[in-house]
């Protein structure tokens, strides 16, 4: 279920088609502190209005200190589970890997954010951006966990993490 965003403002950067969304934004406060979460694929949100994951990216972000929020994705295709990238030809789209590297190199908290589904040749791309990334804790396999899957209170590690079998 979506639900009306309440914030000063919200902004999409989609494809023509609808089909892609290369950057979701939220403001809520006049400051310059702006936390990006990379994630694995954008689902239902837009400029008007938001889903579970970006309530929970906002709350993270708010919790953080920062005024504002941007979302990207490894792959830009919008789908409401991962499996869907598996049938779409192009699950990345083409403007993707710009909007990508933009965010990345965005000043601000940079958060890893796409789960166990995240392929390495997508991550790579984030990772060869060399910008310091944190996570909401990792899976058992190291991977960044998703935001809708921790609690509130978890707090934001360096990621990758430094020490092998750090684990949060």
């Amino acid at each position: 279920m979506t639900e009306r965003i309440r914030f000063g403002s919200g902004t999409a950067d989609l494809s023509d088609d609808g089909l892609y969304r290369y950057r979701l934004t939220r403001r809520w406060g006049d400051g310059e502190n702006v936390a990006t979460f990379i994630m694995l694929n954008p689902s239902t949100a837009d400029a008007d209005l938001d889903d579970p994951t970006i309530r929970r990216c906002v709350g993270f972000a708010k919790r953080e200190g920062c005024q504002a929020l941007q979302v990207v994705n490894l792959f830009a295709y919008r789908a409401t589970t991962p499996a869907v990238l598996r049938t779409v030809a192009d699950p990345v789209g083409s403007e993707n890997d710009e909007y990508l590297r933009r965010a990345i190199d965005s000043p601000g908290l940079r958060v890893a954010a796409w789960g166990v589904h995240g392929r390495a040749d997508r991550i790579v791309v984030v990772k060869s951006a060399g910008a310091a990334l944190h996570a909401l804790g990792t899976t058992k396999d190291g991977h960044p966990r998703h935001p809708l899957y921790v609690r509130r209170d978890v707090p934001l590690l360096q990621w990758p993490l430094e020490e092998e079998g750090r684990r949060a």
